[in-house]
């Protein structure tokens, strides 16, 4: 029987093989630890990050649940984007659930006007 950590690069093999990897959608990657959470915007086709937030951050720092504080990561996320002039994206949810905190970061970029 596999281990967890074996299971967990499995799915998120399985995501990243489902999404397109060109420069005209570059991916929100999402890494969750067991304290914060991050989130970055990715050109597969040149190798770098574009964008990054995370929920060390002055906005995120002061909020009590997670939840909260992962939407205005995603937000936060898309407001730097917007500045970059990044509009379309596609969202790699890792090996994570699109559940709880997962799903607030991905609703917060979208009411921060990123659309995927």
């Amino acid at each position: 029987m596999r281990n967890k950590i074996e299971k967990f690069i499995q799915r998120k093999k399985k995501v990243r093989t489902k999404i397109s990897k060109t420069s005209l959608r570059p991916r929100i990657s999402v890494f969750r630890s067991n304290r914060y959470l991050y989130a970055q915007i990715i050109d597969d086709a040149k190798g770098k990050t574009l964008v990054a937030a995370s929920s060390q951050e002055k906005e995120a720092s002061t909020l009590k649940t997670n939840i909260e504080k992962a939407g205005i990561v995603g937000e936060a996320l898309a407001k730097k984007a917007a500045k970059a002039k990044i509009k379309k994206v596609t969202f790699d949810r890792g090996g994570y659930k699109y559940h709880g905190i997962i799903k607030a970061l991905a609703e917060g970029a979208r009411r921060g006007g990123l659309e995927f």
